[in-house]
């Protein structure tokens, strides 16, 4: 059985956004394994708080990447 996770920094997805990244990833565990996997496919989501999530030394904070996010639109 598959396990996918999905680690988030907290505050940044809400919680139809974390929804739809469940539905999605299942979807596609079940094209690559076939539909008998789907009720034994896990996806779970992990938040960490804002600041401890690090990328080239720098830690990251919520507001961090909503001004990446912002930026993409």
């Amino acid at each position: 059985m598959p396990l996918v996770d999905i680690q988030l920094i907290k505050g940044v997805f809400n919680n139809d956004q974390k929804k739809e990244m469940i539905e999605k990833v299942t979807e596609t565990m079940v094209q690559i394994e076939g539909e008998a996997m789907r009720s034994v496919t896990w996806v779970r989501v992990q938040e960490l708080n804002s600041g401890e999530w690090g990328i080239g030394g720098k830690a990251l904070t919520t507001d961090d990447v909503k001004a990446l996010q912002a930026s993409n639109t």
